[in-house]
């Protein structure tokens, strides 16, 4: 057999049956052929469309049309062809073949069993080309009842790109199976079943599980390294070791674990701080139901640190219906006052009543029908202590709904201008010190309905000393007229908060126009310029001259920005066409071409093309994009131009149209992924962070605008980084030196690289891929153990959906 042929997948095509697709990594310079026995197959073979390092070889897909008859023969065989002579690659039992025939396809990703429940927990993934159904039944075929619940499986849509059906075909199968020693499940349809037994003995089961254990073990290492799977273990032994409670399965079972319960909060009535502020806690009222107001300010009187005072002003007016229960709660307890006005009074008047007569050294926000966790108060004191120049302080929040449920949580980045600009994220629980108040000023009526959001833009302004808190410390009350629940309730509110934004950047002298986003409380803003600086367009290439033909072309027939050069970084290419398609391209006055010599290495190759670009800006682009909007290099280059920011980079989809890249996230998958990957293109994702503009730690190079002098700066990539996170640490170098990265979802390009690259499959490329995750750990070893800024630590790194992290 040759060694240099590997199998990473293989299936049948789900609407023609004859074809056999194989996922295979194939050496350079070699080609195949197919036989079923002794008889030639017909096949394609296509070759991969990203740039790569080719000196060893590449990932191909191979499709072969086998006949209908597949099972009168007894093995498929796979050549190389290398310099005319034919070597064996594999052989395939056809019974093997014929098992991924079934029109049913069903992969179980993971069977919990509960023996002191009698519970059977199973997920994964069918797909068919017909719709399927399922059944359970007990050793004795008897039917079991069963819950499932169908989710829809992006990376599985991916591998099969001829699946249309709208169906979701990823499964979650809940069952209790009683005495039964065995169950078994079946997806079926009017022609076809696909079975699995379940041993349901703690014994059996408890054999498979460690058989699983190892495989994965075995996968962690070879592709993240032994370090990943030890700090794996270490976690699940902190558990046992600790009686920790058992995994939650959604956020009503997390968030019940992770709010304090008595015995903490009597730990922290009994701290000391050295620093104990009296916090301000000031609320507008008007007609407040008496339920939610007691229930507002019981979650205050609650509070485990007691140095506070709350501060209610009623705006209801003359014979205010809530008069005589505010006077109750006021003598109800020393540190509440209570100010009545005689007229009726919006909601930024009001507040401001609140704010007159509050003495505390930090004044905090709150609804008048919303409720604080009894830590709130004292995880900010704590903030406090840990951090003496804290000025301006957020946490993240939750709903609260009508049976008093907590849903929807919004776990929050750390402090993003853009997203600001975007969304006023920040909302609840807001904390300001007094000297911050007393620079800019109270709540301003103009902006009412987007008070809040003016306020804290203003604030931002001021002060750079902003905190977030990444902890549920507010429930914000779901209610008919609220827009937690009804956004259209207070649509002024839209026009308010467009303004405050606009105000913003006149205040700091940024040229812009701010308009309506896509949803309520979005916004856009179309950045202004005053120059057309020359842009220098860096593309690395090595053949593929359709894409880089493709690439070029959008730009010029596309692109209204006009003042661009383009620097072609050629790369050890061999095909004649290439060279040709370059002095094709050497008659655009424009264009110049330049070679590196060595070894592929991304970061040496826009290095050396850097040193040749005259442009003020550097934007760097892969072969294999293609611009979809117009003014996406005005996009990019209007945030680039600003002071205080260093990169800025794209939304790009794969060719279906699904999400390729809206930011990266440092640690996701070990150590960076991009976010949101695979979502369909009307996909918002989580809480709207593919459609909003906002900062994150790193953008892919695949399409990344800088400064020249930025770049030259933090000189350039790293060139010990040659082919994985170069992109990743260049951001990080930029954020260093005190520069924002931010992602512009309105810059918009196709990356025609493949969706299932998959991991480093040969033994180079995962020796590689180890050394280049050790340097980046080395040199970034803060961001990875505390996590990253713009993703909150309470999210999932294994997921790219920004999925609560369960454990």
């Amino acid at each position: 057999m040759d060694n240099n042929f590997w199998i990473r997948n293989d299936r049948f095509h789900l609407k023609d049956r004859t074809k056999y697709i194989i996922d295979a990594w194939l050496k350079t310079g070699q080609t195949i052929t197919v036989k079923l026995d002794d008889q030639q197959m017909t096949h394609t073979l296509e070759e991969p469309k990203e740039i790569q390092d080719n000196s060893i070889g590449r990932f191909v897909k191979i499709t072969i049309v086998l006949p209908e008859d597949l099972d009168a023969y007894r093995s498929l065989q796979i050549f190389s062809i290398e310099k005319g002579a034919e070597k064996l690659c594999c052989e395939l039992p056809v019974s093997a073949i014929l098992q991924k025939r079934n029109p049913i396809q069903v992969y179980y990703d993971d069977t919990e069993v509960d023996f002191a429940t009698q519970t059977c927990r199973m997920e994964g993934w069918v797909i068919s080309n017909q719709q399927v159904e399922v059944k359970v039944l007990d050793n004795k075929n008897r039917p079991i009842d069963f819950e499932i619940e169908r989710v829809k499986r992006r990376d599985i849509l991916a591998l099969f790109p001829e699946y249309d059906l709208d169906q979701e075909n990823g499964f979650i199968i809940t069952f209790s199976y009683g005495s039964s020693s065995t169950g078994t499940v079946t997806f079926y349809n009017d022609s076809f079943e696909v079975s699995r037994e379940i041993h349901l003995s703690q014994a059996h089961y408890r054999k498979e599980n460690f058989r699983e254990l190892v495989e994965k073990a075995k996968n962690v290492v070879k592709n993240e390294g032994f370090g990943k799977l030890i700090r794996a273990v270490l976690r699940k032994v902190k558990r046992k070791i600790t009686s920790a409670p058992p995994i939650p399965k959604n956020y009503q079972e997390w968030i019940a674990q992770k709010l304090p319960n008595k015995r903490e909060l009597a730990k922290q009535r009994k701290i000391v701080f050295k620093n104990q502020p009296l916090i301000s806690i000031v609320i507008p009222l008007y007609k407040t139901p008496e339920f939610y107001l007691n229930q507002l300010v019981d979650s205050i009187k609650a509070q485990s640190y007691e140095n506070w005072e709350l501060c209610l002003s009623d705006g209801s007016g003359e014979n205010s219906p809530i008069r005589g229960m505010l006077e109750k709660i006021e003598k109800s307890d020393a540190r509440i006052k209570v100010v009545h006005n005689e007229k009726q009074l919006h909601i930024s008047d009001n507040t401001n009543e609140a704010i007159k007569v509050a003495t505390g050294d930090y004044i905090a926000f709150a609804d008048h029908d919303d409720v604080l966790t009894a830590n709130a108060l004292f995880e900010n004191v704590l903030l406090i202590n840990k951090h003496p120049d804290a000025e301006m302080i957020y946490s993240d929040e939750d709903k609260v709904d009508a049976e008093n449920k907590y849903v929807q949580p919004h776990f929050k980045p750390d402090f993003s201008i853009d997203m600001l600009c975007s969304v006023n994220y920040v909302c609840h629980f807001l904390v300001v010190k007094r000297n911050i108040i007393e620079q800019v000023g109270m709540l301003q009526s103009e902006y009412d309905g987007a008070q809040d959001h003016d306020f804290v833009l203003r604030c931002s302004e001021v002060t750079e000393h902003i905190y977030h808190i990444p902890k549920i410390l507010y429930h914000w009350r779901i209610s008919e007229d609220s827009t937690a629940e009804n956004p259209d309730s207070k649509r002024y509110a839209v026009e308010a908060g467009r303004k405050a934004v606009q105000a913003h950047y006149d205040r700091i002298g940024v040229p812009a126009v701010v308009e309506e986003g896509k949803y309520f409380g979005l916004y856009r803003s179309h950045l202004k310029r005053t120059t057309d600086p020359l842009v220098s367009i860096i593309i690395p290439t090595k053949d593929h001259v359709e894409d880089l033909k493709q690439c070029i072309d959008s730009i010029e027939e596309k692109s209204t920005y006009k003042n661009i050069e383009y620097i072609i970084v050629e790369n050890n290419s061999v095909e004649d066409r290439t060279f040709d398609y370059y002095k094709e391209l050497e008659k655009n006055s424009r264009v110049k071409i330049v070679t590196y010599e060595g070894p592929f290495n991304y970061s040496a190759i826009n290095n050396h093309g850097a040193s040749f670009a005259k442009g003020d800006y550097y934007l760097f682009m892969n072969n294999d994009v293609e611009i979809i909007n117009p003014d996406m290099i005005e996009e990019l280059l209007n945030y680039a131009m600003r002071k205080d920011v260093g990169v800025v980079g794209a939304r790009m989809y794969y060719p279906d149209g699904t999400i390729q890249h809206a930011g990266v996230v440092v640690g996701l998958g070990g150590v960076a992924g991009h976010s949101f990957t695979n979502f369909k293109p009307t996909e918002n994702g989580y809480f709207n962070r593919i459609i909003v503009t906002q900062n994150y730690s790193a953008v892919t190079a695949a399409c990344m605008m800088v400064q020249a002098q930025l770049f030259n700066e933090v000189n350039g990539f790293s060139e010990e980084l040659a082919v994985a996170f170069n992109d990743i640490d260049f951001c990080l170098k930029i954020r260093a030196i005190g520069k924002l990265v931010v992602y512009n979802p309105y810059a918009e390009l196709y990356h025609y690289e493949s969706k299932s690259r998959g991991a480093e499959d040969t033994p180079e490329k995962v020796q590689r891929f180890q050394n280049e995750i050790a340097v980046f750990q080395k040199k970034w070893p803060d961001i990875l153990e505390d996590g990253d800024p713009y993703y909150n630590v309470n999210l999932s790194l294994d997921t790219q959906d920004f999925s609560l992290k369960l454990i």
